[in-house]
C-alpha cells in the first residue's frame, strides 16, 4: 500500500457501452476461474431489463461476452455473485429475483424467487453461500436459504423498516445482515441461535449519530470490523465494532458505533460506497464525481479518521449509481452511471 503514501491518479482504462438505459449496479465475480477459466468477470444490470457479463478479451480490452435477457420484465436493479462464482442473482422492479447458473459455458436461469409485493432493490449472498437476502420497496427484507437442486426457501421476512429498503448486505465473515432504507435508518439482523428466528439486533439512526436522510448503500471492510454507509444527506459515515468479530462466536453480537462522518466532499446524493480489500473507500454520487478515501495514519490512536485521497470530477456525464472495487486486483475500480456506460478505472501512482 506504499502507493497510498504518494500522489495517485484514477485513470480511465476503458468505457463499456452497450446498455440502452441507465446502469444501476455492478458485481465482480469473486471466483471467475469457476466460469470457464476467466481471469476476471464483471456483471452489470440496467433499466433496459438486461444483465451483461463483461470479460477481458485477448486484446486486453473488456468485451460483453453474454447478455442475460427475456427473464425480467422491468428494470434490473441489482446483481450479485455467489461466493463460489457459479451463480448470479439479479433483482428487478418486476418484484422477482432470478438465479442464473453457469453451466457448460452458458448462463441458465435455474430459479425465480417471488414474494415481494413490488420492486426488489437489492440482492446479496452471505459469505457462507447458504443464504441470499433480498430487499424491496415493500419495506421488507427476505432471507432465502439455499437448498439442494437449485431450490431456495424463504426462511424469514424481516419487518422493521418503515420505508423502501434500498440495500441489504451480508457481513463478510458471519451470517449477520445489514439493511439501509429510505427511513434514514440502518438495521442489523442476526439469527437467534436457539429458535432459528431472525430479528433486528441494532438500529442506527439519527439518535445514534446516524444519517438524517435516505441511506443508499452499505459496505464492509475486509476484516468486517468497520462499515461505511452513504446517504442523501451528502455524508459518508464510518461505523466500527470495537470487539473483534470471530467466525465461531456469532452469539455475542458486537454492536456498531459511529466512528466518523465524511462530509463536504460530494455536492449531491451519494448513491454508492465500496470498501476495497486494501482499505480504500470509493464513493459515487449524483454530482457525477468519484471520491476515494483512506484512513489517516499517524494521527491520534483513539480517534481514527479518514482523508480524501482524490476526487475525480465529471467521472461520468450523469449520476453515478454504483462503484465497485475488483476483489482480485485492488487497483481496479468499476463505475456505473445513468449515462448508460460503465467505466473501468485504474488507481496508479503519479511519478
Amino acid at each position: 500500500m506504499e502507493l497510498l503514501d504518494s500522489s495517485v491518479d484514477l485513470r480511465e482504462v476503458q468505457k463499456l457501452e452497450g446498455h440502452a438505459d441507465r446502469v444501476w449496479s455492478l458485481a465482480w465475480n469473486p471466483a471467475p476461474h469457476n466460469c470457464g477459466g476467466a481471469s476476471a468477470m464483471l456483471a452489470s444490470c440496467s433499466g433496459d431489463k438486461t444483465v451483461k457479463i463483461w470479460q477481458m478479451g485477448p486484446t486486453r480490452q473488456w468485451e460483453c461476452s453474454t447478455i442475460l435477457e427475456d427473464t425480467h420484465t422491468r428494470t434490473v436493479r441489482s446483481c450479485a455473485w455467489s461466493p463460489c462464482g457459479k451463480f448470479l442473482a439479479t433483482a428487478s422492479f418486476d418484484s422477482t429475483t432470478a438465479i442464473w447458473k453457469y453451466v457448460g459455458g452458458d448462463f441458465e436461469c435455474v430459479a425465480t424467487l417471488e414474494g415481494h409485493e413490488n420492486e426488489v432493490k437489492c440482492v446479496s449472498w452471505s459469505s457462507s453461500g447458504m443464504f441470499l437476502a433480498t430487499c424491496s420497496r415493500d419495506k421488507t427484507v427476505w432471507i432465502w436459504e439455499v437448498q439442494p437442486g437449485d431450490e431456495y426457501d424463504c426462511v424469514a421476512v424481516l419487518q422493521g423498516h418503515t420505508q423502501d429498503v434500498k440495500m441489504a448486505q451480508w457481513h463478510p465473515l458471519v451470517d449477520v445482515l445489514v439493511s439501509v432504507s429510505y427511513d434514514n435508518s440502518i438495521k442489523v439482523w442476526a439469527e437467534d441461535g436457539d429458535s432459528d428466528d431472525w430479528h433486528c439486533v441494532q438500529t442506527l439512526n439519527e439518535g445514534s449519530s446516524g444519517h438524517t436522510s435516505t441511506v443508499w448503500s452499505v459496505s464492509f471492510n475486509s476484516s468486517g470490523d468497520r462499515m461505511v454507509t452513504s446517504s442523501d444527506d451528502l455524508t459518508l459515515k464510518i461505523w466500527d465494532t470495537s470487539s473483534a468479530v470471530s467466525q465461531t462466536d456469532t452469539e455475542s453480537f458486537a454492536p456498531w458505533g459511529h466512528l466518523c462522518t465524511l462530509s463536504g466532499y460530494h455536492a449531491r446524493t451519494i448513491f454508492s460506497a465500496h470498501w476495497s480489500s486494501e482499505g480504500v473507500i470509493a464513493s459515487g454520487a449524483s454530482d457525477d464525481a468519484i471520491c476515494l478515501f483512506v484512513e489517516q495514519k499517524g494521527e491520534s490512536v483513539d480517534e481514527p479518521s479518514y482523508r480524501l485521497l482524490l476526487k475525480k470530477e465529471k467521472a461520468h456525464e450523469m449520476d453515478i449509481n454504483s462503484v465497485r472495487w475488483n476483489p482480485k486486483d485492488w487497483r481496479i475500480l468499476a463505475s456505473a452511471s445513468d449515462d448508460g456506460t460503465i467505466k473501468i478505472w485504474e488507481l496508479r501512482e503519479i511519478s
